[in-house]
């Protein structure tokens, strides 16, 4: 995703083989049996979650090349007049039909349709991409995936269910990222006011939000609040004397994750 956010912002990008051969190679190089950046050559079988007959199959391999000019000639130039969500979806089902790699079909595809929302600026990559809720409903997204290819390369069907099922993830997702910022709102605030009664820096609300997740270190904060080590070692010692951070591991490995009595008085204020 991070190189999604990268070509997403360059004004010169043009849609071509090489972006998505390249996005192939970043999602697989670490298997190289699976010839990352590279088009398949023999057949491909999807196979069946119960065990029986392939659920799908892919085109033969001598024809993936044509088959994603054609695709690649499509996401530059085809269908610019429809919503960028439609044309996402689309571009997701396009690649995913054509199957064009040896494996990770569905991690490219999820990304080819994060990249044609990123590229139209709708939003960020990581707010636009419905990768989270694919991965919560994977028998959901094969379910319509089998009833829209109908087992095998047949881009003339009908793909109306297809997107309304990719429209009910968007709606679905940005129900959850508007919950989660609400409550990052409400958070950030509770912090701010145990703080202003305790007549520290603002800045300490940087590291007590870091503890409440993954935990923090000190120079994860340092950086994010643009102080120095030395600041950023007294500000966390201030927050464990105080016993709103616990002291996970020692030295280098040293993090700062929220106590339960921080949790409590969060939860006592924003309730």
């Amino acid at each position: 995703m991070d190189h999604v956010g990268i070509m997403a912002m360059d004004p010169h990008f043009r849609w071509s083989d090489r972006v998505i051969l390249d996005l192939h190679f970043d999602s697989v190089y670490f298997q190289r049996d699976k010839l990352p950046g590279l088009w398949r050559t023999g057949p491909i079988y999807v196979t069946s979650p119960n065990g029986g007959p392939p659920a799908y199959e892919g085109p033969p391999g001598d024809d993936v090349p044509e088959l994603m000019a054609e695709t690649v000639a499509w996401l530059e130039a085809g269908n610019l007049d429809e919503h960028v969500v439609i044309r996402a979806a689309m571009a997701h089902l396009h690649v995913v039909s054509v199957h064009p790699f040896r494996d990770g079909n569905g991690r490219v595809s999820r990304i080819v349709q994060s990249l044609v929302l990123a590229r139209d600026g709708l939003l960020s990559p990581e707010f636009s991409s419905i990768e989270e809720y694919l991965g919560q409903h994977t028998r959901e997204y094969y379910s319509v995936l089998r009833d829209v290819q109908a087992g095998s390369y047949q881009p003339g069907r009908d793909a109306t269910p297809w997107l309304r099922f990719c429209l009910a993830a968007h709606i679905d997702q940005a129900r959850y990222r508007l919950q989660q910022i609400a409550q990052a709102t409400t958070r950030w605030a509770a912090l701010e006011q145990l703080l202003e009664q305790r007549g520290w820096p603002e800045r300490l609300v940087i590291a007590l939000e870091q503890s409440m997740f993954d935990g923090t270190d000190r120079a994860a904060y340092a950086s994010e609040a643009e102080i120095s080590l030395a600041t950023a070692t007294s500000d966390l010692r201030r927050l464990l004397d105080a016993s709103l951070v616990n002291q996970v591991g020692r030295t280098r490995s040293t993090r700062y994750v929220a106590s339960d009595e921080l949790r409590q008085l969060v939860s006592g204020v924003s309730g």
